[in-house]
């Protein structure tokens, strides 16, 4: 299966939420979660993509580690969690892709989200609907795409 390249911006266990800053091409502390809310896997993008918000795709990346902001890692679309965000009336699409790195050998044998148990699932669409409550957003999920539906999906979004 082909891989693509994620960098990550939070790793897994930080209550830290980091962004990559285009302009000064540096990884910026954007916010502290709440006390006990923590990223449940390494989260960050997808380089030369462009989602509904106008953001690289957002990319979660399941395995057993964690890694550090900055981090260049191949990995392998298993599916996506395609959602609506809204802030005050205005909506926009911001989907979730879900990767299993190459160096990772927990998920390894994951090919794709069906191959996941449903909590793992269900944890990551509550994770981002409590996120983005914090600020004062809605995330609604809307459908759990497979692997060859996602790939699909990113390629749509690829630019670059």
């Amino acid at each position: 299966m082909q891989t693509i390249t994620a960098i990550i911006e939070t790793p897994k266990g930080s209550a830290e939420k980091y962004s990559y800053d285009i302009k000064t091409k540096f990884f910026k502390l954007k916010k502290i979660l709440p006390a006990g809310m923590v990223f449940p896997f390494d989260f960050g993008f997808i380089p030369d993509t462009k989602g509904g918000d106008g953001d690289p795709l957002d990319i979660i990346l399941l395995s057993e580690f964690h890694s550090f902001p900055g981090c260049a890692v191949e990995c392998r679309i298993i599916g996506a969690i395609t959602a609506e965000q809204s802030e005050k009336k205005k909506k926009v699409r911001n989907d979730r892709f879900l990767a299993i790195p190459e160096q990772g050998t927990l998920f390894k044998k994951v090919e794709s989200i069906e191959d996941l148990p449903k909590e793992i699932m269900d944890e990551l669409e509550q994770f981002f609907k409590n996120y983005n409550e914090i600020e004062g957003k809605v995330f609604t999920p809307l459908k759990r795409l497979d692997a060859k539906e996602a790939v699909k999906l990113l390629k749509s979004n690829k630019h670059g």
